[in-house]
């Protein structure tokens, strides 16, 4: 085959090419050039992190013809054929093939010979936990007092099913699982030396999708490639991998502080149309609750000032207490999968519980949009500073709004709260209107327009900048660009024009409004309610009294605007 497979073609040949394992390297590379050799290693981690990497660099470095050192030469006889796996003294057995005590013996009978080529007869093990009892048992002898040119190497992904006598008489290393900045810039280093065009975000979905493995990560890489047909795209990875993409993720947790359950169960829709894996996406939504978690109390963990900037609003906005329950439902909503009747029944009874189990103080109704907004005007964050404090929540649960019809129409729509709403009273459908209001009647128009789910987060988290008898222009903070979708976009245009009556083409700029949006007012109403609902209390002369008496203490929590 003239391919060569990427996971095959970019293996490191040296320990300064080799990715991740810095403590590892650390140790062997001070110990080759100190002398100081062991007669038995022993390397565990997970597949695809370098065990046995590892174990040719060092089979190199003890034959290298320049002599024993941490920087074998690359190109002399036996480091060249090292590489080419052909190397007579270097004997690498299988231990899943090869179980038996049988094949122990043949391979220790041959261990007293002198090497043929090299300096060193390296023995490398694969996968040595796979040995029988008796074949550990024979080479234990061996393995403690091995010939002057022998050394071992042995590499298991389970350290745990090998025997402990075999475990004293090696020195351990365990290589770690790959970090995902890591995967990346390696995928990136390799992706620009082979000449293929490739998206950045893309290659964040490989990595995750690798779970800590290189060799996994490069093997999605040669997939992603010849998907895309020689380019490395976003969007034809997530295809590719069934992963789901942050606009889902930040919609439903747009659709979770607004308490729109229809916008949740538009995105499980969407995301069951599209064949996205449902577990995935709780695994997803458990990480982002995490990552936000960060942002609340450790920002400077998050090492990107991008992923912070998108993340500082929900941080701001989340109850702390709130987002813990939020990430046990979605690591243990995910665990359930398998017992619910579907996978999709699963996903969205874990969106629901998400809804049902919220904090009734938590008040988290758009707030996000007004956090965007302090944290973009604040100064940038030192690395060491303090977390945000989190002492007070914007309530949950957002207000009823009382919008007034036109003049001209001479009937009031019924408060959503009232005994009219609760008894079924049906509000008259609004008349056509000739032109747009003014800028500040944007809030109104929202309210009345029939929107639902997405549609309407997108309506109230935008800006009326312009309007003209043909168009509508509207203004959309960045911090909520996943709600700009074809679907929503076109589902608004179509209600603007049934309100005017007439064609009206609607654009949307992703740009941080200039004054308040339908969200951010909202939000600032229901606050407003529950600063009076809790300094009432507060000032009521029994609850002094009691407070005083009892050397109490006031639970914010329980407290809510009626």
């Amino acid at each position: 085959m003239s391919y060569q497979v990427l996971a095959r073609k970019w293996r490191p040949k040296s320990f300064a090419t080799l990715v991740g394992q810095e403590h590892v390297v650390r140790a062997l590379t001070h110990a080759l050039d100190q002398n100081r050799l062991h007669h038995a290693y022993l390397f565990t981690g997970t597949r695809g992190v370098g065990k046995t990497t590892l174990a040719r660099i060092m089979a190199k470095a003890l034959n290298c013809e320049a002599g024993i050192s941490s920087t074998p030469c690359g190109v002399c006889s036996a480091c060249t054929e090292i590489d080419a796996g052909r190397f007579i003294d270097l004997l690498e057995l299988d231990a899943a093939s090869n179980t038996g005590i049988d094949n122990m013996r043949e391979v220790l009978d041959n261990a007293q010979y002198a090497p043929t080529a090299g300096r060193y007869k390296v023995y490398l093990i694969d996968e040595v936990h796979m040995l029988s009892k008796a074949a550990f048992n024979s080479m234990l002898k061996t393995l403690e007092e091995p010939p002057a040119h022998l050394m071992f190497i042995l590499a298991t992904t389970d350290p745990q099913k090998i025997p402990v006598t075999v475990l004293s008489r090696c020195l351990q290393f365990n290589l770690k699982q790959m970090p995902l900045t890591h995967i990346v810039d390696h995928l990136s280093r390799v992706l620009e030396a082979e000449g293929v065009a490739f998206e950045p975000a893309a290659l964040r979905h490989l990595a995750k999708g690798a779970a800590g493995s290189m060799r996994d990560a490069l093997s999605l890489l040669d997939q992603a490639i010849a998907h895309g047909a020689g380019k490395v795209e976003d969007e034809g990875v997530r295809a590719m991998l069934g992963t789901v993409g942050d606009e889902h993720l930040f919609a439903l947790l747009d659709g979770l502080l607004a308490q729109d359950v229809q916008a949740m169960l538009e995105v499980a829709k969407l995301m069951d149309a599209r064949s996205l894996s449902f577990d995935g996406g709780l695994q997803e939504l458990a990480t982002l609750f995490h990552r936000i978690a960060l942002a609340q109390f450790a920002p400077e963990a998050l090492l990107e000032e991008a992923e912070r900037s998108r993340l500082a609003p929900y941080a701001h906005a989340l109850d702390a207490e709130f987002l813990q329950l939020a990430y046990q439902i979605a690591i243990h909503g995910r665990d359930e999968l398998s017992l619910a009747p579907d996978e999709y029944a699963g996903f969205v009874m874990t969106l629901l519980r998400l809804h049902a189990f919220r904090p009734e103080r938590a008040g988290l109704a758009n707030a996000v949009a007004s956090a965007a907004t302090k944290v973009a005007a604040a100064p940038a964050p030192a690395a060491h500073a303090a977390p945000p404090a989190i002492a007070r929540r914007p309530p949950l649960v957002p207000p009823a709004s009382t919008l007034s019809r036109p003049a001209s129409t001479g009937a009031e729509v019924a408060k959503p709260d009232s005994p009219e709403a609760s008894r079924g009273t049906a509000a008259v459908p609004p008349a056509p209107a000739a032109a747009m209001a003014p800028d500040a009647d944007w809030h109104a128009l929202v309210a009345r327009l029939p929107l639902n789910g997405m549609t309407k987060q997108l309506a109230q988290h935008c800006e009326l900048s312009e309007r003209s008898e043909s168009a509508v222009r509207l203004r959309l903070s960045p911090v909520h660009k996943h709600l700009l979708g074809k679907p929503q976009q076109d589902k608004l245009q179509a209600e603007l024009q049934t309100w005017q009556g007439r064609p009206l083409r609607l654009e949307i700029d992703v740009a941080e409004p200039a004054s308040e949006t339908p969200a951010v007012r909202s939000r600032n109403v229901q606050r407003e309610r529950q600063e009076r609902a809790i300094a009432s209390i507060e000032q009521d002369p029994f609850v002094r009294d009691v407070v005083d008496l009892f050397d109490a203490s006031i639970d914010e929590s329980t407290i809510k605007p009626v």
